[in-house]
């Protein structure tokens, strides 16, 4: 565990590629191979199962502190971070625990099986043994709030490095539902693992921006400069759905979303196109609640997801299709490599095989033969209910990650309000001690009514001001949440806006963020209620 804990501790010290990659490949050059696996798997997301309820853990550790609980809450609340609170006010062990990440996660996983005074009993002995970083990485794991911030992508090059295999490949390898209980170091790097597997699913291809939604939108003149001639591009809507890879393998099938989550119980209404595949298919695309032939606003899709049960009325107010975007495998060969151009030849060649045309749907080209074309029907986004346009070079590969120069997604602007803030919180981990996370509000009548949290889009100095503002003009205290004096405005962008009966303002948006800080306009200018009834008019 110690050198797990200085490896977490130590890409959280800094923001340089290249020292992360090197503690990285330190961590890897000198610990078990098990140990290698249980930290590729908790950096990919695959974290242990949760074995004690934080109320549990939360009674158990103010009890080893051997302080008052008021103490521990208001602690808490200046720290931001339950793991790390707990490990700060415990007493300091000068020792450190001999058993490896590997051993520790075996006995966080055994837990299970224990009375609940058997597993008191066993946190206790094991936060006694363990050293003040220790305790502080031990206790993410134990409460399932482990994040470490670094990119897959850099373990993969560090991993790379070490093995000389190639990253896109090492990235396949990692992808789909292993564990490390059942899939060894010695497995992943040899060549033959990543087949194993039939439900594997492979790295996804992601577009590049080809401007920030809070920048100036580029003109047609600038797209050609920037990618040259029209010819030399195919344009799709980007739809506003569920990214996945949908797999026909060996006569079973598999539906994997972006985040690597395996999806395949969730959306039963697939089943009988992905069955009527060709074994050896994999087509990625995005997945989308349709009703009359149309794409229904990402909300009506996010009713179902999460949920344990899909009842028949769920299924029937948000049933499910897939707009198909490329086929990366077919008739069991990977064919990432072959052209933009060839692939979707044969992805049109099976959507005109199927016969569920309304559940396979194919991600329609759009004409254009100049980018002034092409701009104008960008302009029709929302009325399509996308979120603008999706530019692929014709003679592209598809490829692993973020790339940038085949893929690009030119999005819409973002619908904006200004508005005041009214609430704050403190951030967690290195903005702990800062105001970050806010809440706003738009007028209705002479009421701030609050619509919408939005903690990205500050700068850090912005935010060391609202900060200082915030502990200068706090009305109350609710907890950790201060009641702020109404007087800064801010402009909220958003991707989308809908009704919503669990919001006091009756509407939720999309993609909340600070688009800026608008130190121009008093509190009586911010926008009101009937604004936003408009935005979601329209």
């Amino acid at each position: 565990m110690k050198a797990f804990a200085q490896l977490f501790l130590s890409l959280d010290e800094t923001n340089k590629t290249n020292e992360k990659v090197k503690v990285l490949k330190d961590y890897f050059n000198n610990v078990p191979d098990t140990d290698k696996m249980h930290m590729l798997a908790l950096f990919s997301g695959r974290k242990p199962k949760r074995q004690i309820n934080s109320t549990l853990v939360r009674n158990w550790a103010i009890e080893a502190s051997n302080i008052p609980g008021w103490l521990f809450e208001e602690s808490y609340h200046v720290v931001g971070d339950l793991a790390e609170t707990m490990s700060l006010l415990m007493p300091q062990n000068r020792g450190s625990s001999s058993k490896t990440l590997t051993e520790w996660i075996a006995e966080i996983n055994a837990l299970g099986d224990k009375t609940e005074e058997e597993k008191k009993l066993w946190l206790l002995d094991s936060w006694a043994m363990l050293d003040t970083s220790e305790r502080f990485v031990f206790n993410k794991l134990l409460t399932g709030s482990f994040r470490v911030g670094v990119s897959q992508s850099l373990v993969v090059k560090a991993l790379a490095e070490i093995t000389g295999i190639e990253a896109p490949a090492l990235t396949h390898r990692i992808m789909g539902s292993w564990m490390p209980a059942t899939y060894t170091y010695e497995q992943l790097v040899h060549e033959d693992s990543a087949s194993d597997d039939i439900s594997r699913p492979y790295p996804f291809f992601l577009a590049y921006p080809i401007q920030e939604t809070s920048e100036k939108q580029k003109s047609s003149d600038e797209l050609k400069i920037a990618l040259g001639d029209e010819g030399e591009w195919q344009a799709e809507w980007k739809w506003d759905g569920i990214r996945s890879q949908l797999i026909k393998r060996g006569g079973e099938i598999f539906i994997w979303s972006r985040g690597e989550d395996l999806a395949t119980d969730k959306f039963p209404e697939l089943y009988p196109f992905l069955n009527a595949l060709p074994d050896g298919t994999v087509i990625d695309g995005e997945l989308l609640s349709f009703q009359n032939g149309l794409p229904m606003p990402f909300n009506v899709l996010q009713t179902r997801i999460g949920r344990k049960n899909l009842t028949k009325k769920i299924l029937e107010e948000s049933p499910v299709a897939v707009i198909a975007y490329d086929c990366l495998e077919y008739n069991g060969e990977d064919i990432r490599n072959r052209t933009q151009a060839e692939r979707r030849l044969i992805l049109e060649e099976l959507q005109a095989a199927t016969p569920f045309p309304e559940i396979f749907r194919l991600s329609a080209l759009i004409s254009f033969e100049t980018w002034d074309d092409l701009a104008k029907t960008r302009e029709q986004s929302r009325a399509m209910i996308a979120e603008g346009i999706m530019l692929k070079r014709k003679s592209a590969t598809y490829q692993v990650g973020r790339k940038r120069g085949d893929w690009w997604k030119w999005k819409i602007d973002p619908l904006s309000v200004d508005a005041v803030m009214i609430y704050a919180q403190k951030g967690h981990g290195r903005r702990a001690d800062l105001y970050t996370d806010y809440t706003f509000a738009v007028w209705d009548g002479d009421k701030l009514v609050p619509f919408a949290k939005a903690y990205s889009g500050l700068t850090d100095a912005e935010i060391n001001k609202v900060d200082y503002f915030i502990k200068r003009n706090t009305l109350e205290k609710f907890g950790p949440v201060r009641t702020v004096k109404p007087e800064l405005v801010f402009e909220i962008g958003f991707e989308g806006i809908n009704k919503s009966s669990r919001h006091k303002s009756g509407i939720a948006l999309r993609f909340p963020r600070i688009l800026r800080w608008r130190h121009d306009k008093p509190k009586e200018e911010a926008d009101t209620i009937e604004s936003l009834r408009a935005l979601l008019g329209e």
